[in-house]
């Protein structure tokens, strides 16, 4: 049969078989079940299965034809993919600041995907416009504000140019019409430790740094640094503060840098898209002391919480429209101001996306499962993880911290029995950088762990472990000590 008569005959039929396709997806569940929520959880199986580029691509058979493939080859492709993946909810998995599994947020997440709609108007995701605004109101509601906006991104690093947009917008609202030809020199101002930290915030307009040696912004040095960008003809218009930086986990002075921000009459953003967890426990939410007073902060639930990716909330004190007056297009065959419903609900016009998933209904399922005093419960529990693993590599010989961590980031190194005594020496930096490379890529080939390593400044190659997965227990805090011995001991 030749492609037109094909056509022809296939032109009152649906493409789509449902009865096959349900089923296929059922097989596929069950693979899912097995190789990443059971054997992806295991203590006793690998976190990785490493393959070379060249091998790998060999073995998932990549190649793209012009014909399908059966039924139980696209099953084994399934398994292939899971097999070879690196198991993110392993409790030995601790390379990222995402980790771990929350059964809740995963059916979410499965769900959101079923359900395949986009959040820009009511008409199509009523259910999840109402649902994340709630969800924004519980956040807001944790950082101190009654009242606000906020929205959904698609990651921490989208809020933050999200509120310098916002921030420019307000400053110089002819920005819209007029574009940045016109601009005055801008500046944004954060401390250098941001480089460790969501690199957004440097990226793509003057900034000046301001670093101390407690790795925290320096609330006398950024006034004293506003002062001469002014002296100098710049504008500044926001400052952006860090709660919980990506390698050490610092927190930045809030209050003392809303004064400042408050004398020069700037922005206030703050970056806690790792440390924002923090507020919802009575016991570690001094961290973020003077939040409130912020213009701005992101937040990401897919970090500690372990929401899943992605989940990254820009919440905002704003009740003015700010968000929807900067980022509107009003594009007509969308957002109809002659609808039938109130088109107020019709959330796409205060972003700069137009198709935008639905990011909340994970959050919101897990939230209702645990409530405000199970995310507590997770968020003191990881910081208990980190104190007995810091308690830990103090005894234990051969292990020096970085520095006392102020969060769940836990920076130290290895020195193995050949380089112990030897740090007078004057290859011993150059020697010692090479020791965490050398045992990630052991743990990586055996599958047994991952733990991410990274130089800071002047100080060379050291771990960087962070703990706050809710599948963690004690005996993986003594895994990861005795597992780093074992495989550094003979460098």
């Amino acid at each position: 049969m030749d492609a037109e008569s094909r056509i022809l005959r296939d032109l009152n039929e649906p493409l789509v078989d449902h009865a096959e396709g349900q089923l296929f997806l059922n097989d596929a569940f069950k693979i899912i079940m097995e190789e990443v929520l059971c054997k992806g959880t295991d203590i006793k199986q690998k976190v990785c299965e490493w393959k070379e580029p060249e091998e790998l691509s060999l073995l998932l058979d990549l190649e793209l034809r012009a014909t399908g493939e059966p039924r139980e080859r696209l099953l084994q492709r399934v398994k292939d993919v899971a097999k070879y993946s690196i198991k993110t909810s392993h409790p030995r998995f601790f390379n990222q600041l995402f980790a771990g599994v929350d059964y809740h947020a995963l059916a979410g997440r499965f769900l959101t995907e079923a359900l395949n709609t986009n959040l820009y108007t009511y008409e199509v995701a009523p259910v999840f416009v109402l649902m994340e605004n709630e969800v924004l109101r519980g956040m807001r509601q944790l950082v101190g504000w009654t009242e606000g906006d906020g929205i959904f991104c698609p990651g921490g690093s989208v809020s933050n140019m999200y509120a310098m947009n916002l921030a420019r917008y307000q400053l110089l609202p002819d920005v819209k019409r007029q574009g940045l030809f016109g601009l005055p020199r801008l500046n944004v101002f954060t401390s250098s430790e941001v480089r460790n930290g969501h690199h957004t915030v440097s990226v793509g307009l003057p900034t000046c740094r301001m670093f101390n040696d407690d790795r925290r912004m320096d609330p006398v040095d950024l006034d004293e640094k506003i002062k001469l960008a002014k002296s100098q003809g710049a504008v500044p218009f926001l400052v952006s503060c860090t709660c919980g930086t990506t390698v050490r986990g610092a927190f930045d002075p809030l209050d003392l840098i809303a004064d400042v921000c408050e004398k020069h009459k700037l922005w206030m953003h703050v970056d806690a898209a790792w440390g924002g967890s923090v507020l919802f426990s009575k016991q570690h939410a001094h961290l973020m002391q003077g939040v409130n007073r912020a213009n701005s902060v992101a937040w990401n639930p897919h970090k500690m919480l372990a929401t899943g990716l992605q989940c990254s909330a820009l919440l905002l004190q704003d009740t003015m429209n700010l968000l929807r007056n900067c980022h509107s297009a009003n594009a007509t065959y969308l957002f109809q101001q002659d609808k039938f419903y109130d088109v107020k609900f019709d959330v796409g016009d205060k972003s700069v996306q137009c198709s935008r998933k639905v990011d909340c209904l994970k959050f919101w399922l897990m939230w209702k499962a645990v409530g405000s005093n199970g995310f507590a419960d997770r968020v003191d529990k990881a910081f208990s993880h980190a104190g007995y693993l810091v308690d830990q590599i103090k005894k234990r010989e051969g292990f020096c911290l970085l520095q006392e961590p102020d969060f769940v980031n836990i920076c130290f190194w290895f020195i193995p029995p050949s380089l112990r005594g030897k740090e007078g020496n004057a290859d011993y930096q150059d020697r010692l950088a090479k020791v965490a490379p050398v045992i990630k890529e052991r743990m990586m080939k055996q599958g047994t762990m991952m733990v991410g390593y990274q130089p800071l400044g002047n100080k060379v190659n050291f771990f960087r472990l962070v703990v706050f997965s809710p599948v963690l227990s004690q005996k993986d805090m003594d895994f990861v000590i005795d597992e780093i011995e074992r495989l550094g001991n003979d460098l």
